[in-house]
């Protein structure tokens, strides 16, 4: 297995720890001290964290059959797609300013561009046998 793929495993499999340790936080922690509007904030970030650390594992998968540095560089945007959308959505849940709202989208698009560079790159491979 090659470093690459070594090093996404771990990424892939760190968020997907946290994904579950935040869900199981949030469907029993915040269940009597959070709002309904809280609630769905949270669950929303534990959702999307879940997929994209399923999204870099797949990138590790990839990986250990192409060496393909790309797929290194999509699952850095996974990651800072996921601590900027989830972590802002996590962090109003929590109690902090709304206004973090605003910044959310920026982490959406991260991990829109994460996709589609995915798709892109893989296109290309087929593209080059």
């Amino acid at each position: 297995m090659n470093r690459h793929a070594r090093q996404l495993i771990s990424l892939g499999a760190i968020n997907g720890f946290l994904a579950v340790a935040l869900g199981a936080f949030g469907a029993h922690g915040l269940k009597t001290i959070a709002s309904v509007k809280q609630l769905a904030w949270f669950k929303t970030g534990t959702d999307y964290h879940m997929v994209h650390a399923l999204a870099i594992l797949l990138c590790a998968a990839i990986a250990m059959q192409l060496d393909n540095r790309s797929l290194v560089r999509i699952s850095y945007l996974f990651q800072a797609g996921i601590l900027i959308f989830c972590g802002t959505l996590y962090l109003m849940a929590l109690g902090a300013p709304t206004w973090l709202g605003a910044i959310t989208p920026i982490g959406g698009t991260a991990l829109l561009v994460a996709w589609a560079w995915l798709a892109w790159s893989m296109i290309k491979v087929r593209g080059e046998k």
